[in-house]
């Protein structure tokens, strides 16, 4: 592992795992080395994580002082770090107890914080307590589960001082996660190794925290924050995490549902897109009817807006380049539907939760009236809602999206592939059998669209029937037909014609 040297001499070392700027990952306990954190869910795939052992932890050195254990103490060994990896600004994430470390960086180096994502963080830096009853509520979360009625006799001797917390661990642990099961079971094991208890009590010995002057500083911090909290969690709970992201100016909480204090551990694909989407600055977020739908802006926001729609098993970096070319005139929004890309994937999906979504997109962003490009199930979201409400729309490109006829012969079950994929699984079994048996109302109020629209057709090679495509276009009042031979993806395979084509409608 490499290490460095911090202000008092002691050696400190750190794990680097994945690619992409770094992330400098502060791990809990307190006093835990980093190996708990494992790759962060995934999170590695999208950047490069820095994971520090803290003093007297994992590879670290022990210290010759033990005071130095204290939390604020070991405020200059991140700033040591950062130094030592010649960032001007280091993007920081802390877990639980390291928490208040991340907290009481940001208030002493502010301008050295280029993003703070704080994870289940420990709160006591910034005066908030977490009480009896913020533990009561979480630990009534769970009376379903097997394990509730030994844990929750654990929680009651220690509320009445019968035991300490560590007497009584293995009953309350299970509380910890959205589900104690074998995963969390082997987490828990690695967790438990990786902990110096003898430094824990320093690390919030006497002194280590002034929450006023802390507080105060955080008040001025500009950099973005981000605070995740589990639904399940009781240190913090969801309401105490909202508290935290209180104090700052540019601050963003999520509360992760059906997870504890390990997130990335319930539910890995749901922590790595709400922080990914957190980091990557070309990513925003909105959330509409419980769901945080990602989206990529690009271009003045003065110019006039367009709004991309991708197809299905896509996200909105499937637009790069017509974006790109977009955006020297227009204001672009491509965003994720829900089950793709950094979006939410909750789990329930039909073209008419894509045409909600997409509603509540353009409502909550205030872009009623642009214009809607969208492609395969983003368009069949997109003419949905230009059915409905056509005065949410100014212009609508639908490229080569499904008409709404049976198809024959019907798609039957499809095997997942085998590896990672940038969108929910189930998106596609859900939408097949909308697309076996459409709602036939849905083609008959093609005639609803009462705003100018633009329907791209890929010619003789698309998977899509062109000549229903053509009888679509035929019953949309104010449309024009153009056929590009390329196939379903128009705008991938052949995008200077696309681009002409929405150059010619007025899209440019």
């Amino acid at each position: 592992m490499p290490t460095f040297t911090s202000h008092d001499g002691t050696e400190l070392a750190y794990r680097l795992t994945g690619q992409g700027p770094s992330l400098v990952c502060l791990p809990g306990g307190p006093m835990g080395a980093a190996s708990y954190l494992g790759d962060l869910g995934g999170l590695s795939t999208h950047r490069r994580l820095v994971l520090l052992d803290p003093r007297g932890t994992g590879d670290s050195a022990i210290p010759e002082d033990p005071a130095s254990y204290r939390c604020d103490r070991q405020v200059a060994d991140v700033e040591a770090l950062r130094v030592h990896l010649g960032l001007d600004r280091i993007d920081l994430l802390g877990h639980s107890a390291s928490g208040n470390l991340a907290l009481l960086y940001a208030a002493r180096h502010p301008d050295r914080v280029g993003s703070l994502t704080l994870v289940a963080p420990g709160i006591r830096a910034v005066g908030i307590d977490v009480t009896e009853d913020d533990w009561r509520a979480a630990v009534a979360l769970r009376t379903g589960e097997p394990w509730y009625a030994e844990g929750c006799a654990a929680f009651e001797r220690t509320w009445a001082g019968e035991a300490a917390w560590d007497e009584v661990r293995d009953a309350i642990t299970p509380f910890a996660y959205g589900r104690w099961d074998a995963t969390a079971q082997r987490h828990e094991a690695v967790t438990r190794t990786a902990r110096n208890r003898g430094a824990a009590d320093a690390y919030y010995a006497d002194g280590a925290f002034d929450p006023a002057a802390t507080t105060a500083a955080l008040a001025g911090l500009t950099a973005p924050v981000l605070v995740l909290a589990g639904e399940y969690d009781g240190g913090p709970t969801p309401a105490r995490a909202a508290e935290l992201a209180g104090l700052f100016p540019n601050a963003e909480l999520v509360v992760q549902r059906g997870a504890g204090h390990y997130p990335w551990v319930d539910d890995a694909g749901a922590f790595t897109r709400t922080v990914a989407a957190f980091l990557d600055p070309d990513v925003r977020t909105v959330t509409v009817g419980g769901v945080r739908l990602a989206h990529r802006v690009r271009g003045a926001e003065s110019a006039p807006p367009v709004v991309l729609v991708h197809g299905r098993g896509g996200d909105s970096r499937d637009w790069a380049e017509i974006a790109g070319r977009l955006a020297a005139t227009r204001r672009v929004y491509a965003v994720d539907l829900r089950g793709h890309g950094l979006s939410d994937w909750p789990g329930d999906y039909s073209f008419e939760a894509f045409r909600d979504d997409l509603r509540g997109f353009l409502t909550a962003l205030g872009l009623v009236g642009a214009d809607v490009v969208g492609h395969s199930m983003g368009g069949a979201a997109a003419a949905l809602l230009a059915e409905d409400e056509p005065g949410l729309i100014g212009r609508l490109v639908l490229e080569e999206s499904p008409p709404f006829f049976p198809l024959d012969p019907p798609r039957g079950h499809v095997e997942r592939p085998e590896g990672r994929l940038g969108f929910d699984w189930p998106v596609v079994p859900a939408t097949n059998a909308q697309l076996n048996d459409p709602d036939p109302s849905w083609r008959g109020r093609f005639a609803a669209i009462s705003v100018p629209t633009l329907v791209v057709a890929g010619g003789p090679a698309s998977e899509i029937d062109q000549k229903k495509l053509a009888w679509m276009a035929s019953r949309i009042p104010d449309a024009r037909l153009v056929t590009i031979e390329a196939g379903h993806l128009v705008h991938n395979d052949r995008p200077a014609e696309f681009l002409d084509a929405l150059g010619e409608f007025g899209i440019a």
